[in-house]
């Protein structure tokens, strides 16, 4: 499953949110607690992934981004160098140190 990574605001903690996103075929994540790091990582990516993917689409409705993200998501991880990375594409680098 996909993995969602969230703080523990409680709009990514309520009931509802955490049913959807299972509903949907997310593994639903939260970072640790007073853990800024790991708070920071996720605001990173959701910044870089509006950036990149969700402004230049220009989509009109929520419905139409949530139909791209699986094509969004599927770039991102095949040909999206990351710096952290040594700028690979999280495949890339996870077929480097796998052999």
């Amino acid at each position: 499953p996909i993995q969602w990574l969230s703080d523990n605001g409680p709009a990514y903690t309520a009931n509802e949110t955490v049913a959807f996103g299972r509903m949907i075929g997310f593994e639903v994540c939260t970072t640790p607690a007073y853990s800024p790091e790991s708070n920071g990582m996720a605001e990173a990516f959701v910044k870089t992934f509006k950036r990149d993917y969700i402004y230049p689409a220009r989509l009109e409705s929520a419905q139409k981004v949530i139909k791209m993200l699986a094509e969004f998501f599927e770039d991102y991880n095949e040909n999206a160098p990351h710096k952290g990375l040594k700028l690979k594409s999280p495949r890339e680098y996870l077929r480097s140190v796998q052999l």
